[in-house]
């Protein structure tokens, strides 16, 4: 089964499940690892922690795990789940 972990700052850990969620998983655990799982996919919240950028400022940092029956789908399920963690500036 074909995986890539991927790294997330600065979004909530609850809004990165939701958006496995939204693109049809259902989450299977409720501590960590977080997983949500589809027919194709699973996603994982392996782990979250603190990055101090300076002193003062600190971001979270989430690690998720994405795996899928073929990579086809994993390409398209990262591709899809980047959509959704993308962030404007204004």
């Amino acid at each position: 089964m074909p995986e890539q972990e991927l790294e997330f700052r600065g979004i909530n850990r609850k809004h990165l499940g939701m958006y496995f969620e939204e693109l049809g998983g259902k989450q299977m655990t409720g501590e960590f690892p977080y997983v949500y799982q589809s027919n194709d996919w699973v996603g994982e919240i392996v782990r979250e922690e603190e990055l101090l950028i300076t002193s003062t400022f600190k971001v979270n940092c989430v690690h998720i795990r994405f795996q899928a029956s073929e990579d086809k789908t994993l390409k398209e399920l990262i591709k899809n789940y980047r959509v959704k963690t993308t962030r404007i500036g204004g």
